[in-house]
């Protein structure tokens, strides 16, 4: 039951996710407790270390600078700002810091260059170091190891089916050369996806499908409910139930045992028995602190006293993996190629994403 598999269908997916409830629960509980501690959770802090003006037109997001959101953007934070915030999340019980550029790709230069300072930085810290910075090379990704970077979100969103319904501007198969090019490291791989967003229950088993392929399978996966924001596309979409939530969570954890699957965005429109729940369909990961980039998130007070009444402990870092070692810039083996690499876009029209665009512009003045 809790064998990894990289041949799943998308049927074989969705009936699993269409179960019975109690069956399906039953199922991810099981293989939850012979891959992990049912009790241990792993809490990582997230902090948006470049925010907005974006040039894709992700439909989720308010960070694109098409869209009118209110997001008030911020050029990217110094090192001594990083590490202030990673010691903040480390006092709170956090053992990873995940730090997120709005950039569509990594470019060699002076802000990458600050960016790997500041993994040198946190890793010293004995935290483990995750970064979200868009597409990068084989050789950036390289540099971002040698930095001492312990992983590297880049989730897929949804299924390549109905990820040509929420982005235009950059392909799929653009985010799986992402994840290959960090596999050619000893870099972990975060990635996941977002429910909600009109997808089907097909395309979600999709996405599963396109996670498990991967080998190895992702170290992390997120699991993410749409938070509508107005001026985005998707500011219409209605918030996800808890059940398909809970569904997700227990279905991924059937498809990804030995992978820590992560509540992420959405978690303050859920009860504390609803996260209960997640938890004991298999989620043994969350973001902790008052913000996920620019939507809200729980106060991290109030996740330590879930974590008490529910019996659950935090992870201690490098628990699934050694710490890496940081090299020193001036002793690295890789550098800077000023690589202009030639990231698709495929720029097809995407109705709601044009009048979201629109809109903005109006608005804008």
């Amino acid at each position: 039951m809790s064998e990894v598999r990289h041949n799943w269908t998308k049927e074989e997916v969705l009936k699993i996710y269409n179960k019975p409830l109690m069956e399906l629960l039953y199922e991810a509980a099981t293989v939850h407790r012979k891959q992990h501690d049912p009790n241990v959770v792993q809490v990582s802090t997230l902090l948006s270390i470049k925010t907005g003006g974006c040039s894709e037109d992700c439909g989720y997001c308010p960070q694109a600078a098409r869209y009118h959101t209110n997001v008030e953007g911020n050029d990217l934070m110094t090192v001594n700002q990083v590490k202030a915030q990673a010691l903040r999340a480390k006092e709170s019980g956090s053992s990873r810091v995940c730090m997120g550029a709005a950039w569509r790709n990594v470019k060699d230069g002076p802000e990458f260059d600050s960016v790997l300072d500041m993994v040198r930085t946190v890793n010293k810290l004995d935290m483990e170091v995750c970064c979200t910075l868009g597409m990068v090379t084989e050789n950036q990704a390289k540099r971002l190891a040698e930095a001492g970077l312990y992983a590297y979100n880049h989730n897929l969103d949804s299924s390549e089916e109905y990820y040509k319904e929420v982005i235009s501007t950059r392909g799929y198969q653009d985010r799986l050369d992402t994840i290959s090019n960090v596999r050619k490291t000893n870099v972990t791989v975060c990635s996941g996806g977002i429910i909600g967003m009109g997808e089907s229950a097909a395309d979600r088993a999709g996405m599963l499908v396109a996670l498990s392929t991967l080998n190895p399978q992702p170290e992390s996966t997120p699991i993410n409910a749409l938070v509508a924001v107005e001026g985005t596309p998707l500011e219409a979409e209605k918030p996800v139930e808890i059940w398909d939530m809970i569904r997700m969570v227990a279905t991924t954890r059937i498809v990804l045992p030995e992978t820590q699957v992560r509540l992420s965005a959405g978690r303050t429109q859920m009860s504390r028995e609803g996260q209960a729940m997640c938890f004991f369909a298999g989620a043994n990961s969350i973001f902790a602190g008052d913000k996920l980039l620019t939507t809200p998130n729980p106060d991290v007070n109030e996740d330590m006293k879930m974590f008490q009444l529910l019996g659950l402990n935090p992870q201690k870092p490098f628990t699934k993996k050694v710490q890496p070692e940081t090299i020193a810039a001036e002793d690295s083996k890789y550098q800077s190629l000023e690589e202009k690499p030639k990231w698709t876009r495929p720029n097809h029209k995407i109705d709601r994403n044009e009048a979201a665009k629109q809109k903005g512009k109006m608005l804008k003045g």
